[in-house]
This record gives C-alpha cells, structure tokens and sequence, in this order.
C-alpha cells in the first residue's frame, strides 16, 4: 500500500471515487445502467423520487466523468439514451458489491428493529 493512499486529501483515491459516484442518487443511476441502455423517462420512472432538474444534473456529471454516454439520435420527437462507457461498467463489481452489503444491511437492521 502506497504511504499516500491513505493521506485523503485532494487527490486522493477513495476521495475520487466517492466524488464519482458519492450522493444519493448516482450509484442508483449506474445500478439502473448496468443491464440496459435507458432513456431520461425511463431513468426516472426507476428512480421516481428524483427531480427532473437532478436527473439531468446528475446525468451531466456522469457524462462528463465519462463514466456514461450520451448519445442524442436526430429524430422528431428527439430521442436521447444512455449506457455506461467501458471506463464506467469498471464500476460494475463495486455497485454489485454495494448493493450486496445493503441487503445484509436491511436484513440487519430488520432484525435488530424486530428485537425492540
């Protein structure tokens, strides 16, 4: 391990990835990207409690980490996809690891709940 992995200042790795994929909806975005090509709407009728405005921010921020892409097809009405990029489906193992932990998680907090 590298004497500067665990400094955590600007730079730094962990830093870098929670930036990219840190915040309430993001990792959502990406874990909905994993199986498929999604349009806006459709994005947000997965993620229903997200705001239009949000989505698109958030949908920008990704872009240009390259993490998904953008492509707009030249159609009336416009028709706009997204899809991870080969960088971003890098992330692929870790979201599914993510999501993993948070079953245990729930399972977890379930039973220490069910107990009071």
């Amino acid at each position: 391990m590298d004497k500067n992995d665990d400094a955590c200042n600007f730079g730094c790795p962990l830093e870098a990835a929670l930036a990219v994929i840190g915040g309430k909806w993001k990792g959502l975005i990406l874990y909905h990207l994993i199986s498929d090509v999604r349009r806006f709407n459709e994005l947000k009728r997965l993620i229903p409690k997200i705001t239009q405005r949000m989505l698109t921010k958030q949908l920008r921020e990704l872009e240009a980490d390259q993490i998904i892409h953008r492509e707009i097809f030249l159609q009336v009405p416009p028709k706009v996809e997204y899809s991870l990029t080969d960088f971003g489906m890098t992330l692929i193992p870790v979201l599914q690891t993510l999501r993993g932990w948070g079953v245990g998680y729930i399972d977890k907090i379930t039973e220490i709940r069910s107990d009071i």
